[in-house]
Order: C-alpha cells, then sequence, then structure tokens
C-alpha cells in the first residue's frame, strides 16, 4: 500500500519539543475518521540545498497509539502512587507504651528502701558509712523527691553514725511542702516518718528543757549550801576568835591574881 505524502501545515499546526526546538511535527487527515490522521518530522530549513519536500521524513505511528501510551503512563503512576498511599495507610499503627503500673512501682520502691534501712541497721560500720555516702551523693546529684525521701529516712533511722534528725526533719518537711510530687505510699510513709521525727525532736527539747532546769536548780542549791557554809564558817571563825580572846583575858586575870599573892607580904613571926 503506498502512503501519500505529508503535506506541510501552516506554523499554528505545528508542535515542538522542547528537547528539540528545531525538529517539527506535521499532520494531516488521510480519510474521514479520526484514525487516520497521521503525523511525521519535519527536519529544519535549510538556506541552501534540497527543497523543503525532499526532507520530509517517513510516516509515524498513528496518533491514537501516542495518546494511549501516554494514558497508559499517566494511569500507571497514579496507581502506583496510590497504591504507596494505601500501603501508607495501611501499615499498622505504632504499638503505645505499656502503661506504667503507678502501685506496683511504689511497692517495689518502698520495698528497696525498707530493706536498704534493714541492711544499715544490721551492718558494719564501714557498710553504714558507704550507704549513707551513696544516698547522699545520689541526692545531690538528682534531688528527685523518691531519693529525697530515701535520704531523709536514712537520716532518720537511729544507730549509725550519720544519724541527723534535724535535717531528715527538714527534708521531709519539704517532701510534705509539695505532696502531689509523691507517690501515695510515699507519701504516707513520709507524713508517719515526719510525725515520729516531730515528736521524738520534741521529747528531747523537754529532756533538755528538764535537764537544763535540773541544772539550774542544783547550781542554785550548791550554791545556798556554800553561802550558809560560808557563813557557819565565818561564824565559827568569830566564835573562835572571841573564845581566844576570852581565855587571853582569863589568863591574864589569873597571871595577874598571882602577882599579887605573891607580892603580898606575910605577917606571921612579928610581935604584936
Amino acid at each position: 500500500m503506498r502512503r501519500e505524502p505529508v503535506a506541510p501545515l501552516p506554523a499554528s499546526r505545528r508542535w515542538r519539543f522542547s528537547g528539540f526546538p528545531s525538529l517539527r511535527f506535521g499532520c494531516r487527515a488521510t480519510g474521514a475518521s479520526r484514525d487516520s490522521l497521521r503525523c511525521a518530522p519535519i527536519a529544519p530549513r535549510r538556506a541552501i540545498g534540497a527543497s523543503r519536500d525532499s526532507l520530509r521524513c517517513a510516516p509515524v505511528a498513528p496518533l491514537r497509539y501516542t495518546l494511549a501510551a501516554s494514558v497508559t503512563l499517566v494511569t500507571t503512576l497514579l496507581l502506583s502512587a496510590c497504591a504507596n498511599d494505601l500501603f501508607q495507610h495501611e501499615r499498622p499503627p505504632a504499638q503505645p507504651p505499656p502503661p506504667v503500673n503507678r502501685q506496683a512501682t511504689a511497692s517495689t520502691v518502698l520495698a528497696d528502701d525498707l530493706q536498704l534501712l534493714q541492711t544499715l541497721v544490721q551492718g558494719s560500720p564501714s557498710d553504714q558509712a558507704e550507704i549513707v555516702s551513696t544516698a547522699q551523693r545520689d541526692y545531690e546529684t538528682a534531688p528527685t523527691p523518691s531519693r529525697q525521701l530515701r535520704f531523709a529516712l536514712i537520716l532518720a533511722t537511729p544507730g549509725h553514725p550519720g544519724t541527723d534528725l534535724p535535717r531528715a526533719q527538714r527534708l521531709l518537711r519539704e517532701l510534705m511542702a509539695n505532696p502531689e510530687m509523691l507517690m501515695a505510699s510515699e507519701r504516707s510513709l513520709a507524713f508517719l516518718e515526719l510525725q515520729q521525727i516531730d515528736d521524738h525532736l520534741t521529747l528531747e527539747g523537754e529532756n533538755r528543757r528538764l535537764q537544763s532546769d535540773a541544772v539550774r536548780a542544783d547550781r542554785e542549791r550548791l550554791a545556798n549550801v556554800n553561802h550558809r557554809l560560808q557563813l557557819e564558817t565565818d561564824e565559827n571563825a568569830r566564835l573562835r576568835k572571841e573564845l581566844e580572846e576570852a581565855r587571853a583575858k582569863l589568863d591574864a586575870i589569873a597571871n595577874i591574881e598571882r602577882s599579887l599573892n605573891e607580892r603580898k607580904p606575910s605577917n606571921t613571926g612579928r610581935p604584936q
């Protein structure tokens, strides 16, 4: 079958590719149907040489195949994008972290604290010093409410050199000023320990006051006794002095009488 040559088209019916600015296509309908439209590239014009008709290339495939391929490509890209979105939406969501059981956590923390206090009471002096220094270092490094409570409990425990009730009382009062920072069990333990420390320090203060009063009373009583003793001593010294003076007077009188008796003349042996 002989193909008819492609006639040139006006400039308004020519297309250019962006990648080939000098390449143009010319199309014309060879029949009544739309499928008979034919397109062929047209070489660029030359100023000198063969005629324009002799530079035309052979006719290409029908336009419907080109349009069908373009539609197929676009459809494939759209389906790929939709499939990616579908797979992304169908991806199972990340599992949320398991909820934290605060009651179990608090029970574990309190059990560890009580075990630590038992070790503190029953341990050797070196173990006690290590426990106190470790708790203090942890509290000073990161003063969380749990670490502050643990350090206060260690300071409030008697029977080791690191016992410091006033400091433990101050730490527990700071915790009870913000009770929402503690768990329920920790808050109860801190409240009970603070009450015991307050009672203990109150009794200690009362004992110190009573001892101070007793010491002051003893001092006053001793001062009074010493004063009376001094008075009696002075009185005895005065009486002893008076007694010595009286004895001296008596001796002087006795000496005078003796002298008088010795000087008195004797009348015996004289004539009457």
